[in-house]
């Protein structure tokens, strides 16, 4: 398997996906670039707010789970579809939850890699789906 192939594996499997053998913070730092830029629909994050938002989401739904379900690879651009999956036990961006009711919503992840170091990531998450499965 290529370098680049296995950072994006960790990303999902160390790091996105709760597991006691992962320290988020030195994974993290290890396979995203110094100049790495997290986009989304309304803003972008840097290294260092993705590494804080991943370990706040940690805490809040520790069982958070991202299974990659398909992966397209054209050059150093890698686009993975996922499954993101979890029971959140707090505020849930503004929803009170307590732990008793659990989302499974579906991502795209556009991945650009270099040398084995995530450069950058546009991403789509299916949040609203994932606010009415834990409203209902």
């Amino acid at each position: 398997m290529d370098k680049n192939r296995e950072t994006l594996i960790a990303f999902y499997r160390k790091c996105l996906t709760v597991n006691p053998e992962t320290n988020t913070n030195e994974t993290l730092s290890e396979i995203l670039a110094d100049t790495f830029i997290s986009s989304g629909s309304v803003d972008s994050k840097t290294k260092e707010q993705l590494i804080g938002q991943i370990g706040f989401f940690w805490k809040l739904i520790p069982d958070l789970k991202w299974e990659p379900q398909e992966m397209v690879i054209e050059g150093n651009k890698y686009v993975v579809r996922s499954f993101a999956s979890g029971t959140p036990n707090g505020d849930f961006m503004g929803l009170p939850t307590d732990g008793t009711k659990s989302f499974k919503i579906m991502t795209i992840d556009c991945h650009t890699i270099e040398n084995g170091k995530i450069q950058s990531v546009h991403h789509l998450e299916d949040w609203a789906t994932a606010m009415k499965q834990l409203k209902a």
